[in-house]
């Protein structure tokens, strides 16, 4: 059985997807740690926790999880107990990418947030995405996979806090570290402060992504394309309750991170058939599939595809294109994505047979 409660997926019926090469551009690194590692954390450090799954309850959704966004964040407030040293964080980046090239993943764009990872112990900012970056590389190396790291910082927080993890991640570039993305809570909290901020980052020549059209409505993802200037949408599935936003994506090509589980277990979706996959294809919307926190939803990216396939009822075919299309949206420059095309296009004629 596939390690996780919710669908029950066998190793047989997982093997054609685990054929597939695969690229995932919306990660997060907070939602990526392993239950033994964690467990292993705690007896080092005395971190008092419930064992079996008691600790499962409050770190990775259950079947009986109320789904909502409030429930799905509440697991991140416990992971953050983890985070007790360098080599802590250099332990769980370097497994997060591990996990992904098991998986079949050829490229990885995985996003953190500096500022939780500095909380439980203050580390420096800085410090915190060097011990990040230098993890990442030596993993991308080790295990064959290509990584890029994109910093994230949350829109219920400060300007000045976004602003100073903007700079530091402006002065990584060129050492794995790509762009800069805008998360949280986008009910309560809009995008427009932070405006200004992003177009900055994106003149200094770092990528963009915000989160939108998630837990909030179209109109955000319109805010995002246009007041952010946002080089792709996390999640952004709500773009289907306005058709002149649709129009609007649609024209200018923004690439879409979606993320099927997730989308139901925060309650964006009534049911994993009601998820919208399909119909933005078919709207002309430029798509992607990615896993968001895979070890929170308990899934893989294969999990994902499977679902794409078997209950959104995207062919085959479509499936390859839109691993085809991650690839063209990565955050690499010109030389490197096109070696990931073609490296993702070898690798769908072979699991195709071709």
């Amino acid at each position: 059985m596939a390690p996780n409660g919710w669908y029950s997926t066998t190793t047989a019926q997982l093997r054609p997807y685990r054929r597939f090469p695969k690229v995932d551009l919306h990660r997060h690194l907070e939602g990526s740690l392993r239950l033994e590692t964690l467990l292993d954390i705690a007896r080092i450090h005395g971190i008092t926790l419930p064992l079996g799954p008691d600790l499962r309850s409050l770190v990775q959704m259950q079947a009986g999880d109320a789904l909502t966004f409030s429930t799905f964040l509440s697991k991140f407030q416990m992971l953050r107990l983890f985070y007790r040293t360098p080599e802590v964080i250099a332990q769980v980046t370097r497994e997060a990418i591990a996990d992904a090239a098991e998986d079949g993943v050829l490229h990885l764009e995985m996003r953190f947030t500096p500022v939780a990872l500095t909380r439980i112990q203050d580390f420096g900012l800085g410090e915190v995405m060097d011990w990040v970056l230098e993890s990442a590389k030596q993993a991308s190396q080790d295990y064959g996979i290509s990584v890029a790291l994109i910093a994230s910082v949350n829109r219920n927080e400060s300007v000045e806090l976004a602003e100073e993890v903007a700079q530091l991640a402006v002065e990584r570039m060129g050492r794995g570290l790509v762009g800069l993305d805008l998360a949280g809570n986008e009910a309560s909290f809009s995008a427009l402060p932070f405006a200004g901020l992003f177009r900055e980052v994106k003149a200094s020549g770092l990528k963009v992504t915000i989160h939108a059209g998630e837990w909030g409505g179209a109109a955000n993802v319109k805010e995002a394309i246009l007041a952010l200037e946002t080089d792709r949408v996390a999640h952004g599935v709500r773009v289907m309750e306005d058709p002149e936003v649709v129009a609007l994506a649609r024209e200018r090509q923004v690439p879409f991170e979606v993320c099927i589980t997730s989308n139901y277990q925060t309650g964006v979706v009534p049911a994993l058939t009601a998820h919208p996959l399909v119909k933005m294809i078919e709207a002309g919307l430029y798509v992607t599939i990615n896993t968001d926190d895979p070890s929170i939803s308990q899934i893989t990216l294969s999990d994902e595809y499977r679902l794409a396939v078997e209950n959104l009822g995207l062919s085959q075919v479509q499936l390859a294109a839109q691993v085809a299309a991650a690839a063209q949206a990565a955050f690499l420059p010109p030389e490197e994505k096109q070696a990931l095309i073609e490296r993702v296009r070898s690798r769908l004629q072979l699991s195709s047979g071709e």
